[in-house]
């Protein structure tokens, strides 16, 4: 009689403590391949045997410190197939070693003991294509014997054999290495999350990598300083694209702040004053992020897989946080960022209601400094800018307001540039929506981008002033610091060893200097033409499921200024369109004072901060904070 058998011999891991890791992260694979196996055949079908731990086995070799994996399933003339990955490898010089081990004679001897000389031994890259491969074989001998099973029921099963068990309680952590978190409903998926005491002592603290495969994103999490078992979580990202969320976190809105070379120093308007918040440096490439073979992710719709994988993988094991209001925030590119991450949460809730799991309670999307390709058009000298659909055509456009009129601060270019800029507006109103909005095409919108963006915001980018705040001079090349020092002394700490260490930053990062911002992943956005998608139908899908948007601006943000991003929201087509439109901005106002503008409406609302340039929590913490309080218990600014 036939066996159908799982045999596995570890892969390619160069360090003790990955060995055992990698062992434990097998052991969990292994038994969810056999519930899935399981899960489709209530009886397994004549000739077919389903075996577990007798048939894992475990091979090293001493010689060439690699281990590899071996999955193959044999039934009958099936061939077997021999994987070999170089699963979590630190270099791809490991990968390139495990591959020329595969195919020695060693290997093909111990390959040929386990099969008996029965199999033709084939090789693989990716676990996945592993994994593909033995659920499509269970789903094929299912459909011979004319039966098959509801798709969420090889998960219900998962959880019936006991292999998932949420960790729960995070305080089980530890300090000194990683605790892994995987679930069956995200077989591709991992977490390797860790305990640290770095930044405010006085919470919870703790880091980690979300592990897609070969991918590996890296994380932040604070606890609530007022209710961690009650208060909501809080999501932020970073811009860029390629913007490290290290900025977020020590220069804005952490526990703590970075203000010189002398390191962190608390923090009192965190805004995890009354809220978890998480800071993830995604996609792959920003931060300490990073890919064991140089793979990238150039499109948000990819990097939203792996966030709202995550983040229900999250839920899952620390169930205290479950049913919690999640908002997802960020500024800059974020904008381009959080409408397609929080529609992928959302729309994922669906998969895991069916799998028997709770949903995760998406709240809102907070916007900060929105920059999108959408946006309204201005159609004549006295209309709002809008009609549009192209964002990053009326923030365009709408430099011109910026840099010539006090829609800001008095005029910063002189008559005669702004005169030019006057002239040309009517020309880059009509070509950007010939060509990028009737009918997008590539060359003739990117031609227009270019000349548009040139004759409009070249002259502002000649006379040193920042980008990020209007008011005041570049400080230092924008290239190096962004015009703000600070970056650096960020960058510093977190090149120390000791700090390092304590946030658990993978190996793969050693010799390598911190940078603020990956150029790599900026110019891989680019080369997709990411930025130039239309974001703006998402966000008003999300409104209409009653998800909040908050967007915020500073009066000084000159790239992602207030004008541009105050056309575009009342030029959303939703079904609240017209009553947000109806509304006046008004005042409002923190301890007495005057904070900003605001128009809202049917769960969206408009703010500008005053006196805040691109970055909001960095130049007005307190209104910052009070703004993100009140959004948070659902009440008008």
């Amino acid at each position: 009689m036939s066996r159908n058998r799982i045999w596995i011999i570890y892969s390619c891991i160069p360090s003790d403590t990955q060995k055992a890791h990698l062992e434990h992260s097998i052991a969990h694979d292994v038994r969810v391949l056999i519930a899935r196996l399981q899960a489709v055949h209530t009886r397994p079908p004549a000739g077919i045997s389903l075996t577990g731990s007798e048939d894992v086995e475990t091979g090293f070799d001493d010689n060439n410190d690699i281990r590899r994996l071996l999955f193959m399933v044999q039934e009958k003339e099936w061939c077997g197939y021999c994987h070999d990955v170089a699963i979590k490898s630190e270099r791809k010089k490991n990968h390139q070693g495990c591959r020329k081990f595969a195919g020695s004679s060693s290997c093909q001897a111990k390959y040929n003991t386990v099969m008996k000389g029965q199999a033709i031994c084939c090789f693989l890259r990716y676990l996945g294509v592993m994994i593909f491969f033995v659920a499509a074989l269970g789903l094929s001998l299912l459909s011979l014997v004319g039966a098959i099973s509801p798709s969420f029921s090889v998960q219900n099963d998962a959880y019936d054999a006991g292999l998932f068990n949420p960790l729960e309680d995070l305080n089980l952590l530890s300090y000194s290495e990683f605790t892994a978190l995987s679930h069956p409903a995200f077989p591709n998926y991992s977490v390797r999350i860790k305990k640290t005491d770095f930044c405010d002592g006085a919470v919870a603290a703790h880091t980690g990598y979300i592990d897609i495969e070969a991918r590996h994103l890296f994380f932040y999490f604070f606890e609530s300083r007022n209710d961690p078992d009650t208060d909501d979580v809080i999501f932020w990202t970073n811009g860029g694209p390629g913007a490290s969320s290290a900025l977020g976190l020590f220069m804005e809105l952490g526990p703590c702040r970075i203000t010189d070379d002398s390191g962190p120093v608390f923090h009192k308007e965190s805004w995890n004053s009354n809220a978890n918040v998480f800071f993830i440096d995604q996609p792959i490439g920003v931060g300490f992020s990073y890919a064991d073979y140089g793979e990238a992710v150039g499109t948000t719709e990819e990097a939203a897989k792996d966030i709202a994988s995550f983040v229900a993988i999250f839920f899952e094991h620390f169930t205290k946080f479950k049913g919690r209001g999640f908002h997802m925030s960020g500024e800059s590119y974020g904008g381009r960022y959080l409408p397609l991450f929080a529609s992928a949460v959302y729309d994922q809730n669906a998969y895991l209601i069916g799998a028997g799991l709770t949903p995760v309670n998406l709240s809102s999307v907070m916007i900060g400094a929105y920059f999108e390709f959408s946006v309204m058009i201005k159609t004549g000298p006295n209309a709002p800018l809008g009609n549009g659909l192209t964002e990053f055509a009326s923030m365009t456009l709408s430099y011109y307001e910026m840099a010539c009129t006090a829609a800001s601060v008095p005029p910063v270019l002189d008559i005669s540039t702004c005169v030019r800029m006057k002239q040309v507006l009517p020309r880059c109103q009509k070509w950007m929506k010939e060509s990028c909005i009737d009918q997008f095409d590539n060359i003739n919108c990117g031609a227009a981008v270019n000349f548009c963006t040139n004759e409009l915001d070249g002259p502002f980018s000649s006379t040193n002033k920042n980008p990020y705040d209007i008011s005041v001079d570049c400080d230092g090349p924008i290239e190096e610091t962004l015009c703000y020092p600070v970056t650096k002394n960020i960058a510093a700490y977190l090149d120390r060893p000791n700090v390092r260490t304590q946030l658990g930053v993978d190996p793969h990062f050693d010799g390598q200097n911190f940078s603020s911002i990956s150029w790599e992943v900026n110019s891989a956005f680019a080369k997709s033409l990411d930025e130039y998608r239309q974001t703006q139908l998402y966000i008003a899908a999300l409104l209409e499921r009653k998800v909040r948007v908050l967007v915020y601006v500073g009066s000084y943000d000159y790239i992602c200024n207030w004008v541009g991003n105050n056309a575009w929201t009342l030029a959303l087509d939703w079904s609240g369109k017209e009553t947000f439109v109806n509304e006046e901005l008004r005042e409002w106002s923190v301890g007495g004072k005057k904070a900003g503008l605001t128009r809202s409406s049917k769960g969206l609302t408009f703010a500008t901060v005053e006196g805040a340039g691109h970055m909001v929590p960095y130049d007005k913490p307190q209104e910052a904070l009070e703004l993100v309080n009140r959004w948070l218990k659902g009440q008008a600014l």
